[in-house]
């Protein structure tokens, strides 16, 4: 397959728009399952995790290929619930373009505002399918408009409703200028094209001309026929949206109802007309390693290049282990050779590649640039590692996932199952970067961190049911954070004789604190020359296990700098275990000096409800010590804009649902880290 004919595409939207349904459709359509699964009936084929068919949510981005009209299509499935943005955001780096579901009926809905800006920061060009026209409230142009005040971002109308809610009947393609009717007998597969009734001719014509005029505006050349009264080809046309869509002028937008089978096969033709290749979009770059410096690169796609691969994905398999999901940027990887792991510079075996339908799989020999596809054999590789060649040391950027929030106490019903929930453990955070655990120094507890409560319900479930470890799980508590709020410096020495030999070692550091929300960063700023490579790298780990142990509470570190100014060598007596306790003494002394504070997570929370009961949901979260920061109206509901405590937020949904009569619903995700006046209080 030519690297022009393959589409590597993300299916994105908030939690219930229908993503998962359209995703099931595409599959349908392309010939890749004979059968429509449903969502509702616990069928879905994406959601093959059996949690996922329980509570009709995403969890996992499932990958998949497909072919459609000999293109081939790479589909990955991500998740619209909140507490799973690391799967959202991992998805997002390795792809080339994505499909943004919205409701026809809300519009644009929290998760919706966090995937889009997610797609922005790493410069993803969309198309949108506005879905469930057939709902009642459905209203393509006012959804169209609330993607426009939201986001600043050019809608192109690709078509236009014949009819809206339960009269919707086909769509207008105003392309070919031709209606479309889906044929219900043969679940949508079959669909019928007429010219347009001469009742809505005039519409069409507005509506062509306005895709017209905002296409030739990203265009000059079609700008220049517009201008001259010249016909424009369909062709030419459709070249000047690919071109605008790839440059991310404006967004082209089809519609239809999943969920009835209409609208699907426009969708996938605009993935292909319209969404870019691996080759049109801007190269990946990557740090290459040289002995003594580090150099930015761009990474040509091309088969001939050296290999170069990020695993964006792991995944435990009971018969087969680890999967590692790698998208391939450079040259090409055989089933059965080593591959080198740039980051923890070691060699490891692919013993077999396997291209991914879902759960299923089929072998393949070897996986090129471009091409996205499943490791098996890899032990060390975590989320973010790259995967290349000795030859050519290059470091591909590492996807940069958000802070655990919340945690909970965890422990086996039994001695005997300690160690294979370690064993878990291990796994799972192996696989999802956002869940970490770890033991409490002070009460010997197992902690175990997530994203949200459902984030840990989800994994606790998993460890009972797939993995069978029996434990205890107790009430979730705040993950909080320790920082420094001044600049503090200090000089500390390290001499020990152990087994008969002398270690010395000095350090000068110097912590200060950092923007809020920018995270920990830390310098050697020392003369590195006739320093042994072992030595650095001693210090390096210090720092980054000193900046996670905390300095006053155990809690991890947020927003602090961490420069090493000075170091005390001697090449006779300087060992690395002294380089690293002295690295740790200093960070704690200069800690001390600075001014270290708590800080406590406050979240965003975005509740959504009937007009009558906006002063209830309201009054909620103010009593939970939080602000409302705002409130828009939708069609069919309000939106009340929120930020509060996590420590104040436990309970909130019961709360929310008996003052809204079970009316009300609402997401909460991290915002920000922000001081605690008295230390361990709330600063609210």
């Amino acid at each position: 397959m030519s690297l022009d004919k393959m589409r590597n595409i993300g299916i994105m939207a908030h939690i219930d728009a229908g993503k998962t349904t359209t995703t099931e459709r595409i599959l349908y359509y392309t010939g890749k399952i004979h059968k429509i699964g449903e969502i509702d009936d616990g069928q879905a084929t994406m959601d093959w995790m059996a949690q996922e068919q329980e509570r009709g949510i995403t969890i996992c981005s499932a990958a998949t290929t497909t072919y459609w009209k000999d293109h081939q299509i790479n589909i990955i499935d991500t998740p619209g619930h909140v507490d799973f943005t690391a799967e959202v955001e991992r998805s997002l780096r390795v792809l080339d373009g994505a499909v943004a579901v919205i409701c026809a009926v809300d519009g644009v809905q929290p998760q919706t505002e966090t995937v889009w800006k997610q797609a922005d920061s790493f410069n993803v060009p969309r198309i949108g399918f506005m879905n469930k026209m057939d709902r009642i409230g459905a209203d393509f142009f006012g959804s169209m408009e609330d993607v426009h005040n939201k986001f600043g971002t050019d809608c192109l109308a690709l078509q236009i409703p014949i009819g809206e809610g339960p009269e919707f009947e086909g769509v207008i393609d105003l392309i070919k200028m031709k209606e479309i009717r889906w044929d219900e007998a043969s679940e949508g597969e079959k669909f019928e094209e007429t010219d347009i009734d001469a009742s809505r001719l005039d519409q069409a014509n507005e509506w062509r001309e306005k895709l017209i005029d905002m296409v030739a505006s990203s265009d000059d050349a079609l700008a220049e026929k517009y201008l001259e009264g010249a016909e424009i080809t369909n062709d030419e046309l459709k070249k000047a949206i690919r071109a605008g869509t790839i440059n991310r002028t404006f967004v082209p937008f089809v519609m239809g109802s999943a969920r009835h089978n209409q609208g699907v096969q426009p969708l996938i033709d605009a993935i292909v007309d319209y969404l870019p290749s691996p080759i049109e979009v801007p190269p990946a770059k990557g740090l290459h390693i040289k002995k003594d410096k580090e150099e930015e690169i761009e990474v040509e796609c091309k088969e001939n290049g050296n290999a170069l691969g990020l695993v964006f994905k792991i995944q435990h398999d009971r018969e087969m282990g680890s999967l590692c999901y790698v998208r391939m940027y450079s040259g090409k990887i055989n089933s059965g050779t080593q591959v080198f792991n740039v980051g923890k510079k070691k060699r490891e075996r692919v013993n077999r590649i396997l291209r991914m339908h879902s759960n299923k799989s089929e072998p393949m020999e070897s996986v090129s640039a471009g091409d996205i596809a499943v490791f098996i054999g890899l032990k060390l590789s975590q989320t973010g590692d790259t995967l290349g060649s000795e030859g050519l040391p290059v470091l591909l950027e590492s996807v940069k996932f958000p802070e655990p929030v919340i945690s909970i106490a965890i422990e086996p019903e039994s001695l005997s199952e300690r160690d294979k929930m370690n064993e878990v453990l291990e796994i799972l955070s192996k696989e999802d970067p956002t869940f970490t655990h770890h033991e409490d120094a002070e009460t010997g507890q197992l902690i175990i961190s997530g994203m949200g409560e459902l984030h840990l319900d989800v994994l606790v479930t998993r460890m009972k049911d797939d993995f069978g470890v029996q434990c205890r799980v107790g009430a979730p508590q705040v993950t909080y954070r320790e920082a420094v709020t001044a600049e503090g410096t200090a000089k500390e020495e390290f001499s020990k004789v152990l087994a008969g030999k002398e270690n010395t070692a000095g350090v000068t550091i110097k912590v200060s604190p950092r923007d809020q929300g920018t995270g920990n960063d830390y310098r050697l700023s020392f003369n590195r020359k006739d320093i042994p490579d072992e030595i650095i790298e001693a210090i390096e780990q210090s720092v980054k296990s000193s900046l996670d142990s905390g300095i006053q509470y155990g809690y991890p570190c947020t927003d602090t700098m961490v420069e090493v100014t000075a170091i005390d060598y001697n090449e006779t007596t300087s060992t690395t275990f002294a380089f690293a306790s002295c690295t740790a003494q200093a960070f704690d002394a200069a800690c001390k000096n600075a001014a270290p504070q708590l800080f406590e997570p406050v979240m965003n929370v975005e509740i959504s409800c009937p007009k009558e009961f906006v002063g209830e949901a309201m009054s909620q979260v103010t009593q939970r010590g939080g602000m409302v920061l705002g409130q828009d109206s939708k069609v069919s509901s309000e939106l009340v804009h929120a930020q509060a405590p996590m420590a104040k937020m436990f309970g909130f949904s019961t709360n929310l649902r008996s003052a809204t009569q079970g009316r009300a619903s609402f997401t909460m995700e991290f915002s920000h880290f922000q001081l605690k006046p008295d230390g361990l209080g709330s600063a609210w």
